[in-house]
């Protein structure tokens, strides 16, 4: 009255070794993605960071108005370690005198970052 059991259920080493391959496929995968966010991030933090600090010298620049301004070509620098809280970018702001026309000065704002590699360069044009 005993059976034998005849069909064993189961996974073989085969079977298994395949799930293991794959599960390790996909994770690295997943951590190569990974490491791609946190870089892209990372980025775009510096080019936030850029943005506010040359929209805030812009601000201070207009505030200041057309007759305040520099009277000829001019170009001040920044260098790094000295724009405070901030020792990793650099700014340089330059004004273009009766530019686009006369009587209208362009100012130009460039923040550096990553040893000049990356920059942002927005520009405001201040009349008389």
């Amino acid at each position: 009255m005993k059976r034998k059991l005849t069909n064993e259920k189961g996974f073989t080493l085969l079977e298994i070794l395949v799930a293991v391959t794959l599960l390790a496929v996909a994770l690295l995968g997943m951590a190569g993605l990974t490491a791609a966010l946190v870089q892209g991030n990372d980025f775009s933090s510096r080019v936030t960071t850029a943005s506010t600090l040359a929209q805030d010298k812009m601000e201070q620049v207009t505030k200041l108005g057309y007759g305040n301004t520099a009277a000829v070509d001019t170009t001040v620098t920044e260098g790094y370690n000295t724009i405070p809280n901030f020792p990793y970018y650099k700014r340089v702001t330059f004004t273009d005198v009766d530019s686009p026309s006369a009587g209208m000065k362009t100012m130009t704002v460039t923040v550096f970052w990553a040893g000049d590699t990356h920059s942002v360069a927005p520009q405001t044009i201040l009349t008389q």
